[in-house]
């Protein structure tokens, strides 16, 4: 189970700072770390010209404009070689349609098969891609770690520009440049995701080259650069918080057919989109294509400004999407099959060389949350690699564990809830015991569930108008920033209820004179918590506020995160 801590009183120090704020906004910035006027005005009224860095500052930001207006120039065939996720496809759409403004012709966007090719720029897509004329390639979000796939290039005449935010390794690839707010000082913010690193690119390509763009025109392309910052988990802070506030408010006036249909098909209204519509709704779609089929049907379906085949595009996604779900649910009816038949381990290792390793992390986040318990979930992906994905289910973290039995895998990464593997064939067969005995290694630090921060206690009548409005001005919500959490003492409920197909959500009602009368939880049951709720009952939630426009119905309520005794 967790651990719960209550965040810190207001300092005298910050509330004397903070003054111009209201106590409760003081103590939810204090919270995340702002402390004075300065960080507080920054924070909470983004500006798009006046926080944002110069591109220029991008290592390699020069050469790599440089080249490109000389490939512009001689209408030279560019290739833009985007990842396959929810961070490279946008990014690969917004220098598709930098190109596509400046009015060149000479482009294709090429993205690698999830199953088939794996992460990161191939030297066997370098050699296809050259062999039908490309003179530059241009990546995105990928490509730091690259080397020989950078020196295969050059070997055939194909310059590379790589646009990345991964890590570097010891040596950096021969590319004509490398655009990475990770390589080198010179650029003040290191978190941007790969979106945001091609959306920058693009700024500085606009300012050297002529075209008939508006100014601020390039600001339309800030929906794609929202969603991959909210989809890709990078911290919203600094930057990124401006890059996610006005890709949002782009978002919610989209002009992408496809992105308005699948809006509609999902019955969001799209003034109203939020980041929790990426997470639930955009993000997992896009990511359907690549676990499922082909990345580009996504692509397209954000790229296209047809009406009719931005159609298509979002249909197909959909039904990519609900076989996806089946075929996890199966996956996971799979897993707990063999599980009811022997005592459920420390640690849950499953698999099958039947089972995609693009699907694995999501049955091993289902199992770690129903378990409360690691999970580590394979199978073998398109070229006989056996990779699967590990989630911690809140009690342990599984990279320490992966490090404790690095012999297994032939490469493993990650961090405390998640992470990803490959593990040699020799092994597959003792893996589970050797993951157990490396479990059973850690010392209390590692084994420790993390503990989660309170950030305010109050009684449910304590929840006004008032205070969503103050919570309001905090979002958009996510990593380094996450939605206020509330321990609401001495609810009395009402109701308690099951719903949903297969009754797996639960649902709690109580009286109150505040604005919410109503908690739910997805995919948890009443036995899952800490204190299993009953009727009559007197509890504490630990939940978050939340404001929901479903279906064109506005409601709001508490998204439950456990129950506990009242104090």
């Amino acid at each position: 189970m967790a651990r719960y801590e209550t965040a810190a009183d207001i300092t005298p120090s910050t509330a004397t700072a903070l003054a111009d704020y209201p106590a409760l906004l003081q103590k939810l910035l204090q919270t995340r770390g702002i402390t004075t006027a300065t960080a507080a005005d920054l924070f909470l009224s983004p500006s798009y010209d006046d926080h944002l860095h110069d591109p220029w500052l991008l290592h390699d930001m020069s050469a790599a404009v440089e080249r490109i207006v000389r490939a512009l120039e001689a209408e030279e065939t560019i290739v833009i070689y985007s990842d396959y996720d929810c961070d490279g496809i946008p990014g690969g759409v917004v220098l598709h349609d930098l190109f596509r403004s400046l009015g060149h012709e000479h482009f294709t966007n090429y993205i690698p098969h999830r199953h088939f090719d794996g992460f990161g720029l191939h030297e066997k897509a370098v050699t296809e891609l050259a062999a039908q004329g490309a003179q530059l390639l241009i990546t995105v979000d990928c490509g730091t770690t690259d080397g020989a796939a950078v020196e295969r290039a050059r070997e055939l005449g194909v310059d590379v520009i790589i646009t990345d935010h991964h890590q570097p390794g010891e040596q950096l690839p021969p590319a004509v440049a490398v655009v990475n707010p990770q390589v080198g000082s010179s650029y003040p913010f290191p978190d941007l995701c790969g979106a945001a690193v091609a959306f920058k690119l693009a700024q500085a390509v606009l300012e050297k080259t002529e075209h008939n763009l508006a100014p601020g025109q390039e600001k339309w392309w800030l929906d794609m650069v929202g969603l991959a910052t909210v989809a890709d988990m990078v911290p919203l802070i600094g930057e990124n918080r401006v890059l996610a506030h006005y890709g949002l408010k782009v978002l919610q006036k989209t002009r992408r057919p496809g992105l308005q249909q699948l809006l509609r098909k999902q019955r969001v209204q799209s003034r109203y989109l939020t980041e929790d519509d990426i997470g639930f709704t955009i993000g997992p779609r896009i990511n359907a294509a690549s676990r499922m089929d082909t990345p580009e049907d996504a692509f397209w379906m954000l790229a296209s400004s047809d009406e009719s085949e931005a159609g298509s595009y979002v249909a197909h996604l959909e039904s990519l999407n609900n076989e996806r779900k089946g075929i996890v649910a199966s996956m996971t009816r799979e897993a707990h099959k063999k599980l009811k038949t022997q005592e459920v381990p420390e640690v849950i290792v499953l698999g099958s060389p039947e089972w995609r390793p693009s699907l694995v992390g999501l049955v091993a986040n289902k199992l770690a949350e129903e378990y409360s318990r690691p999970a580590f979930v394979w199978g073998r992906d398109g070229n006989g690699v056996l990779k699967g994905s590990a989630r911690s289910g809140g009690t342990v973290s599984v990279h320490a564990i992966m490090g404790a039995a690095a012999a297994a895998f032939t490469e493993y990464g990650g961090h405390h809830f998640s992470g990803g593997f490959s593990v040699k064939e020799s092994a597959i067969h003792t893996l589970a015991k050797t993951l157990e005995t490396a479990y059973a290694s850690l010392d209390t630090t590692a084994a420790a569930a993390p503990t989660v921060t309170i950030d305010h206690v109050c009684s449910v009548d304590e929840l006004t108008a008032e205070v969503l409005k103050l919570q309001q001005q905090l979002a958009p919500f996510g990593v380094a920033n996450p939605k206020p959490l509330y321990r609401v003492e001495d609810v009395s409920l009402t109701e308690v209820s099951l719903f949903g197909k297969g009754k797996e959500h639960t649902k709690l009602q109580f009286a109150t004179s505040g604005i919410v009368d109503e908690a739910i939880a997805f995919f948890t049951t009443p036995e899952q918590f800490t204190k299993e709720p009953k009727v009559g009952q007197t509890v504490a939630l630990v939940a978050h506020l939340e404001e929901s426009f479903f279906m064109g119905r506005r409601q709001v309520r508490l998204r439950l995160v456990d129950i506990l005794d009242t104090v």
